[in-house]
């Protein structure tokens, strides 16, 4: 039986997406939720999983754009029971014919060849197998069997060891972009074959020695390459937010010693109670949340020529992943406590690890923060994600000399940055709501018992 593969519908606005990997190549086995390819549209990526056994037949090359609810490739579930019986069956007959036939003693010349071999020894190899870099003691991602097509292609034209470039792929896996990086990086073509071989004879090295390939240096090396969906969606959005808003950026900076300690003190029983860690970004959207309550406008927006109040907090928290920068949601942010929201973002990174994210996880945000400091931003600009009037930026924390009672002491300190739509938020309000939060950081006991 036949099983179409469809592109599935990931959100009433989305009528296509890019094809961006296959997984399998044409007639390889899969079963049944093993992943088969993953899509890109404007706002996430998806991984496509098989929904039964089967052979895969592939219609639509990688690298195409397709409509929702296309047909890419088919599964024949029939050929998979087929393939999967035919081992089964040799294996019978091979007994069987064993079994009937009567064993004869080995011949002269036969006991010559190999005297003091059993016959069960035949089968292993009659010279010893070199150790370093087989197919089977790599990852999945790193055999040859586990590329894509394109992929597979591009490395035996280079003659390349997969097991020496890194993959950015889903589950580590090696895309055709890790290939040409790979190869525009300057790093030497060692092909599998080279990897698994012992010393080679000087004499077998001099020719290539004598005549060195000609190399290209680095000032002569480009790639060109297609912006995928969501870095063309990333693109538009910011360049709309520069363009349509009176955006306006104002910094202070905040002293997380008091913070730090209470982390470090109850990190071990948080984990043990709850299963996740006590992170920074829950005390921090705790304080957004406080902050937003006393300045209204901040959590709204510009409709025309009305403004939209959000009676509701749904703070959005920015995320790089390997395809680009995404911002899932967490609804309610002020219902939750500081477990539940560590679990929703532990949640949403592993969505996005895997592929998993869905429109609606991105939909419906009043306010932001993105964290610059996890790359080791010491002081950025962080631009608006329209519609929305503000966004938090938080920074690099490190230990700086700071004047306190007239004394100059080290403390562990975070520069913060709040950039706003001038047109809706004045700078008074924008002012007062870092300062809030800065008091809700450096005293965290104060939203612990909500005052």
């Amino acid at each position: 039986m036949l099983i179409e593969i469809k592109v599935p519908s990931v959100g009433e606005s989305v009528t296509e997406a890019l094809l961006a990997q296959w997984f399998k190549s044409d007639g390889d086995p899969v079963k049944k939720d093993e992943p088969l390819f993953v899509i890109e549209t404007d706002k996430v990526t998806l991984e496509v999983v098989a929904e039964a056994d089967g052979v895969l037949k592939i219609k639509v090359a990688e690298g195409e754009t397709v409509a929702i609810g296309a047909v890419v490739g088919t599964l024949d579930s029939e050929g998979a029971v087929q393939t999967a019986a035919t081992p089964a069956v040799e294996q019978a007959q091979a007994a069987q014919t064993a079994a009937s036939t009567p064993s004869e003693p080995a011949t002269p010349v036969a006991a010559e060849k190999a005297p003091a071999a059993p016959a069960v020894e035949l089968a292993e190899p009659l010279l010893p197998q070199p150790e370093p870099v087989s197919e089977q003691s790599l990852p999945p991602s790193k055999t040859s069997s586990q590329l894509a097509p394109s992929v597979r292609r591009l490395v035996a034209e280079k003659n390349l060891d997969p097991a020496l470039i890194p993959g950015t792929g889903p589950g580590g896996r090696i895309t055709k972009g890790d290939v040409v990086l790979y190869l525009e990086s300057g790093h030497p073509v060692v092909s599998a074959t080279m990897a698994n071989q012992t010393e080679v004879p000087a004499a077998a090295q001099a020719p290539v020695d004598k005549q060195p390939a000609k190399t290209i240096t680095a000032e002569e090396r480009i790639s060109k390459k297609p912006m995928s969906p969501i870095r063309q969606r990333i693109a538009a959005r910011l360049l709309e937010a520069k363009h349509s808003t009176a955006m306006l950026t104002t910094f202070n900076e905040i002293d997380m010693t008091n913070l730090m300690a209470i982390r470090k003190q109850y990190k071990e029983t948080f984990k043990q109670k709850y299963g996740v860690n006590l992170g920074m970004m829950s005390f921090f959207i705790k304080a957004c949340v406080e902050a937003l309550k006393e300045q209204p406008q901040i959590n709204a927006f510009i409709d025309g020529k009305d403004f939209i109040e959000h009676h509701y907090y749904h703070i959005g928290v920015a995320v790089g992943s390997e395809r680009g920068l995404v911002v899932p949601v967490l609804r309610h942010a002020d219902k939750l406590s500081f477990a539940g929201l560590e679990q929703a973002i532990v949640d949403y990174v592993k969505k996005i690890q895997e592929n998993r994210l869905e429109i609606s996880d991105l939909e419906g945000g009043t306010f932001t923060i993105s964290n610059g400091g996890v790359y080791g931003s010491l002081l950025s600009t962080p631009i608006l994600n329209t519609p929305q009037s503000a966004i938090l930026g938080m920074h690099k924390i490190e230990k700086r000399p700071v004047v306190i009672d007239d004394e100059i002491v080290i403390r562990t300190m975070m520069y913060v940055a709040l950039s706003y739509d001038h047109r809706i938020v004045d700078g008074r309000e924008a002012v007062t709501f870092l300062k809030r939060i800065k008091e809700f950081i450096e005293n965290p006991e104060r939203m612990m018992m909500e005052i």
